[in-house]
C-alpha cells in the first residue's frame, strides 16, 4: 500500500520509520518532510495547511492511507477534507481535534464531565483576567487558548509576573491569535507524565509512558521549548496511577467526546500532573507528542498500520498493544539560541555512523537537503534516541550516540532522565 505522511519534524520521521516496517506498505510520502525522513520516503513539496493540494495528491498518487502528523492541520480540519474526497485518513475531524485546539474548551469538558484537572477560569477580557488575579493565589499558570507551539503556558510566581503574563498573551498577542482567550490555572506540583494512546471514537488503547523535558536548559532553567529531550517508560508512572487514570480519565475523556457529539479517532495524548491528590490532567493534544513518540514508537512491537486501520474502522478493541520491556531516551540536538533566535544552514557531520546501529535512532526534525549536504534547518535539529535494559543504560546509550554528531552552534542539554 502507499501511504502520505503530513509534517515536517521528529515526530513525523518517527512514524515514517514505523511506518516503514510494515510489510504492508510498499511506498510512503511526507509532505514536506525533511532531510531525514527523505531516506526512507518520498518527500513532497507541499505545506501542511495546504489542504486542497494535499487531497489532490492523494487523489492523483492513489494514497491508500494519510497520516496526520501535526497539530495545526488537524485543528484546521484537514481530516475533513479527506474524507470528503472519499480518501482514507488517520486523525481525529476538527470537531473532536478543538480537545487539543482550544484549551478553554478542554477544561470546561473536564469540568462537566468530573475529570479529574487543576481549578481554573477563562477569560477573553485582559480586564477581567488582571481584576481576577488581584486576589488569586500566587503562583499561577496562564495559558493562551489556542495552539502557540507548545510555548503558550506561563508559570507566574508573583502577582506582577502574571499581570504582565497577560498583557503578554493577550494584549502584545505573542502567539497571535491563540491569545484572544486565556485559560488562569492554579499552579499544580508533582511529577509530570506524558501518556499516548489510541483512539477509535469508542475504545481507548493507552501506550506506554513518557516523559518530556520542556525547558531550554539543565536543571529545567530557561524558556519553555517544543522538548529538548524525553525517556520512556517513566518509573512515576506505577500500577496505582494507571489504575486509577483508567477508571477516572482515560475513557472518561472518550467517552465524554462522544456524549458532546465529537467522537475522536486517532491519537489522545494525556500530559498528567502527579499531585498529592492522585493524577490530573495537564492538558491534552491531539496527536504524537514530540519528542515522546520518538521514545515510545520505537518500543511498540504492533504493526502500526494495523493499528492505524483498526482506529479508522473501529475495531481498535480487536488490537492488543504491545510494547517492548526496556527503556528509551532521546535527546535532542538544538541550535544553539533556541528557542528565541539562532542561525541555520550549518553542515551535520556524523550521521553515517548510525547506519545499521541496532537500537540507535537518529530522527530528524530541523535539516534540509542543500547541495548534496544535510544541513540544520530549525531550532530543534535531531532527536537522538538509544535503548537500553534500564533507563540508565537507554540514558548513557544515547548521551554517547550524541558525541558521534557534530555541527556548528550545537546545543543539547545534559540532565535529560538525570533524575533516574
Amino acid at each position: 500500500m502507499k501511504v502520505l505522511i503530513v509534517g515536517s519534524g521528529g515526530r513525523e520521521h518517527a512514524i515514517a520509520a514505523s511506518v516503514a516496517k510494515s510489510p504492508k506498505v510498499d511506498k510512503i510520502y511526507c509532505a514536506p518532510g525533511n532531510a531525514g525522513i527523505g531516506q526512507i520516503a518520498e518527500c513532497v513539496d507541499i505545506g501542511a495547511m495546504e489542504f486542497d493540494k494535499l487531497v489532490d495528491f492523494a487523489k492523483e498518487k492513489e494514497i491508500d492511507l494519510t497520516v496526520i502528523g501535526m497539530d495545526d492541520p488537524l485543528v484546521g480540519g484537514v481530516v475533513d477534507k479527506f474524507e470528503e474526497a472519499g480518501l482514507r485518513v488517520f486523525g481525529p475531524r476538527k470537531n473532536a481535534a478543538i480537545l487539543e485546539g482550544s484549551k478553554a474548551f478542554s477544561k470546561d469538558l473536564m469540568k462537566k464531565y468530573n475529570i479529574p484537572t487543576a481549578g481554573y477560569e477563562n477569560f477573553d477580557s485582559p480586564e477581567e483576567a488582571m481584576k481576577y488575579l488581584e486576589t488569586a493565589k500566587m503562583p499561577i499558570v496562564l495559558k493562551a487558548d489556542g495552539l502557540a507551539l507548545g510555548k503558550g503556558v506561563l508559570i507566574c510566581q508573583t502577582r506582577e509576573e502574571a499581570m504582565e503574563g497577560v498583557k503578554t498573551l493577550m494584549l502584545d498577542k505573542k502567539f497571535g491569535e491563540a491569545g484572544n482567550t486565556i485559560v488562569v490555572e492554579e499552579f499544580m506540583t508533582g511529577k509530570e507524565v506524558s501518556v499516548l494512546s489510541f483512539v477509535d471514537g469508542k475504545t481507548i488503547k493507552i501506550m506506554t509512558s513518557a516523559q518530556d523535558h520542556k525547558r531550554a536548559k539543565d536543571g529545567d532553567q530557561g524558556l519553555n521549548t517544543g522538548g529538548m529531550g524525553t525517556f520512556s517508560p517513566s518509573p512515576f508512572y506505577t500500577d496505582d496511577v494507571d489504575k486509577f487514570c483508567k477508571e477516572y480519565i482515560y475513557q472518561a475523556s472518550v467517552d465524554a467526546m462522544a456524549a458532546e457529539g465529537r467522537p475522536f479517532t486517532g491519537i489522545i495524548f494525556f500530559g498528567l500532573m502527579l499531585t498529592e491528590d492522585g493524577p490530573k490532567v495537564l492538558e491534552y493534544n491531539a496527536r504524537f507528542g514530540d519528542p515522546e513518540a520518538q521514545v515510545v514508537l520505537p518500543r511498540m512491537k504492533n504493526d502500526i498500520i494495523d493499528v492505524f486501520e483498526a482506529c479508522i474502522d473501529g475495531k481498535l478493541d480487536e488490537i492488543d498493544l504491545e510494547f517492548e520491556d526496556n527503556a528509551a531516551v532521546c535527546v535532542v540536538l538544538a541550535s544553539d539560541g533556541y528557542p528565541v533566535s539562532y542561525e541555520k544552514g550549518f553542515e551535520i557531520r556524523g550521521l553515517e555512523q548510525f547506519d545499521g546501529k541496532d537500537g540507535y535512532y537518529v530522527f530528524h526534525a530541523g535539516t534540509k537537503l542543500d547541495d548534496g549536504k544535510i544541513v540544520t534547518n530549525g531550532g530543534r535539529v535531531l532527536g537522538v534516541t538509544a535503548k537500553g535494559d534500564t533507563l540508565k543504560e537507554a540514558r548513557a546509550n544515547a548521551y554517547e550516540a550524541t558525541k558521534l554528531i557534530d555541527f556548528d552552534n550545537k546545543y543539547m542539554r545534559t540532565d535529560i532522565g538525570k533524575e533516574l
